[in-house]
């Protein structure tokens, strides 16, 4: 009988891993064999990495219960892993909350044309897998008159748009005031940060799917196998809560573009709609665009009757 190949993939879970060990794939016995049996100073490898950062990656705490020097420890492991499965040299960051902001979104449906510009610059911003065909916004072509999700359809052709009688719905994360996506998590891998983002600390997440299955608004997506990211398509500019490459076994979504919205910039969608039809703000400043939409326009937000409260509004001129 022949041997199988491994992928690299196959490796990872072979390897050290919390999610295998927590999911039964490993043993308390067999860990201390491990630990003992080759020194943490090693410079052997498993699934390609260095035994240091196997163990490292393993014994990595939450992201919330890591001391700085801990962090500092994890980002630099990140960008070693990237430049062993990528080729690229990443800056991993960990940009924190800017103090009075809680970012949301307003989009404007008549002015939405339905081009999916800003899918594909999500697409490269965010270092989604290519071979799976992730997608964070999902742009949905309605009919005049209809709100019911439902009756949509996801896989119009976008060059044939915008089509009479139709508008155009984009729908991703809504970043909830009160996600039952936090709530369903068994280990807390998800939270909400103090400017409104809810994130996902991926070496922390267990793969368990429970909160797809909370999130009204299909938002997150599981990674079925090892992303695929090309080195010349990689997006060296990171963070941590945000657009790092991901593993297999995790899930993902929409994080407002953590790694350029704490710094003062726009998300990468908001940045490439040709029409204008997003806007992005701090709902904490009056005088913020946002605030002017919420204040003088007629607005609605997907699914209020759930108690979700989400931080992304519909409207139209």
């Amino acid at each position: 009988m022949s041997k199988t190949k491994k992928t690299r993939s196959d490796e990872r879970e072979t390897g050290i891993s919390r999610r295998s060990f927590i999911k039964g794939a490993g043993a308390a016995g067999s860990m201390a064999i491990a630990v003992t049996a080759v020194p943490a100073a090693s410079a052997a490898s498993w699934g390609g990495q260095t035994m240091k950062d196997a163990f490292g990656d393993f014994f990595q705490d939450h992201y919330k219960n890591m001391t700085p020097t801990e962090l500092e420890q994890a980002l630099a492991r990140i960008e070693r892993n990237a430049k062993r499965t990528t080729g690229v040299d990443i800056k991993c960051e960990n940009t924190p909350p800017i103090p009075g902001v809680v970012f949301g979104y307003a989009i404007n449906i008549s002015k939405c044309k339905g081009y999916r510009d800003c899918v594909y610059a999500c697409v490269e911003e965010n270092n989604l897998g290519r071979d799976s065909q992730m997608q964070y916004i999902r742009v949905l072509e309605m009919e005049q008159g209809n709100r019911n999700l439902e009756k949509s359809d996801h896989y119009y052709d976008p060059e044939t748009v915008p089509q009479k009688d139709k508008y155009y719905m984009p729908v991703q994360c809504m970043q909830c005031e009160n996600p039952p996506c936090v709530k369903a998590c068994p280990v807390e891998a998800t939270w909400k940060e103090p400017d409104g983002i809810v994130v996902i600390d991926y070496n922390w997440c267990i793969g368990c799917r429970m909160c797809m299955g909370a999130c009204p608004y299909w938002a997150r997506h599981f990674n079925w196998t090892e992303p695929e990211l090309p080195t010349e398509v990689v997006n060296p500019v990171t963070h941590y809560l945000g657009n790092r490459p991901r593993m297999r076994g995790v899930t993902e979504k929409c994080h407002f573009c953590v790694q350029r919205t704490r710094k003062g910039r726009l998300p990468a969608c908001a940045e490439a709609c040709p029409n204008g039809a997003r806007i992005f703000g701090n709902l904490l400043d009056p005088q913020s665009e946002i605030r002017y939409v919420l204040e003088n326009k007629d607005v609605f937000r997907l699914k209020e009757e759930l108690g979700t409260e989400p931080k992304m509004w519909y409207f139209s001129d």
